[in-house]
């Protein structure tokens, strides 16, 4: 049988390329969590507080208005 084609491959054909899809995927995968990295871990570790707190001054109120004016 003709294998050149999706269309005329035989069923040893198609469970090679489904098999060897699996592995690709999986290997994807492996390599996408073993490079992840524990952000929260890294972020507590680094943040230090330097210098006198900040106070708050007072309010503010800030408006805005969807409407356009036209001259």
């Amino acid at each position: 049988m003709n294998n050149a084609s999706f269309e005329t491959a035989d069923r040893n054909t198609h469970v090679k390329i489904v098999v060897v899809s699996l592995i690709a995927s999986i290997a994807v995968l492996v390599v996408g969590i073993s490079a992840r990295t524990n952000w929260a871990d890294d972020a507590a570790a680094s943040m230090h507080a330097k210098g006198p707190p900040i106070k708050a001054g007072q309010p503010v109120v800030v408006t805005d208005s969807k409407t356009s004016v036209i001259r």
